[in-house]
């Protein structure tokens, strides 16, 4: 039997799975070198159903929802960034597919869904942040054709400093 993956704009009736695996997501990179700044500044916010639900409703915004044989078992988030200039930019802000159904082409197709939408809202170029050591996030998005044009570096800061 041939599965079928394959990327759609999400709907309403998406958004509990895409919930559940949005909070999967958070906790997989809490642990990660980075996890806890992105989550509490590039991640969407908690609650989850209602984070995504606005990626439905607000322009320049979209949720993508990542299938294998009408199943949900990823997703992607996208919105447009006004630049200076006045250029618009995408940024994905969150990706994430069930382990089980990674390399199979769910993602591939979540981010070609993010790339036509990008293009379709007059984009220069699209961004996605990967976590450093998040080796497999960083080739993923290389396979795709992404490259790095910027490193955020951070210093963390202890109570007695």
């Amino acid at each position: 039997m041939t599965l079928m993956e394959d990327a759609r704009d999400a709907q309403l009736g998406d958004l509990t799975r895409i919930a559940e695996l949005g909070q999967i997501l958070h906790e997989e990179l809490a642990g990660e070198r980075g996890g806890r700044v992105w989550s509490g500044s590039e991640a969407v916010a908690p609650p989850f159903p209602a984070a995504y639900r606005r990626y439905l409703e607000h322009p320049g915004h979209a949720l993508v929802a990542g299938c294998i044989d009408d199943v949900v078992v990823g997703f992607g988030t996208f919105e447009v960034r006004v630049l200076h200039d006045g250029e618009r930019i995408g940024l994905v802000r969150e990706l994430y597919v069930e382990p089980d159904a990674r390399e199979v082409g769910v993602g591939e197709a979540i981010v070609l869904r993010l790339l036509a939408l990008a293009r379709d809202e007059g984009c220069i170029g699209v961004d996605a942040i990967a976590l450093p050591g998040g080796r497999a996030a960083k080739n993923f998005f290389e396979d795709m054709h992404f490259t790095a044009r910027a490193l955020v570096m951070h210093h963390q800061l202890e109570p007695s400093e």
